[in-house]
């Protein structure tokens, strides 16, 4: 059974820095991509990163680039996502999700392209 361990998250200051991990386990299928939503009090989820971990492709939206950052782990199924620089408009419950889907070139930022979901971790970051 796929399990999606996330891990990270808190409350920070405008400008500050955090780190959300997420663990895919009990994956068998050789094609994963990752991906991170996020959705605000009033809001629709919205994709900001995606990464291809069979050839370590990370994407990120175009609202956080330049500000997340995305990693993987070299042993395991493991990604990361540095978020710096962060935002009031950066506060939401974030979410990993994982899929075995052909996606392309670029990633895939929409929720109907992964299958797997964790439970959702809350990002706050006040002004």
């Amino acid at each position: 059974q796929v399990q999606l361990v996330e891990s990270g998250g808190g409350s920070v200051q405008t400008g500050g820095s955090l780190r959300l991990s997420c663990t895919v386990i009990g994956w068998k299928r050789g094609r994963l991509w990752m991906a991170w939503f996020r959705q605000a009090p009033g809001k629709e989820r919205e994709g900001v990163a995606s990464f291809h971990m069979p050839d370590n492709s990370p994407y990120v939206a175009a609202s956080v680039r330049g500000r997340f950052i995305l990693s993987r782990s070299p042993t395991d199924n493991t990604m990361y996502m540095d978020m710096n620089g962060l935002k009031p408009e950066d506060t939401g419950t974030y979410v990993c999700a994982a899929s075995d889907k052909i996606l392309p070139y670029g990633g895939s930022f929409r929720s109907t392209d992964y299958q797997h979901w964790g439970q959702g971790l809350q990002v706050t970051v006040s002004s």
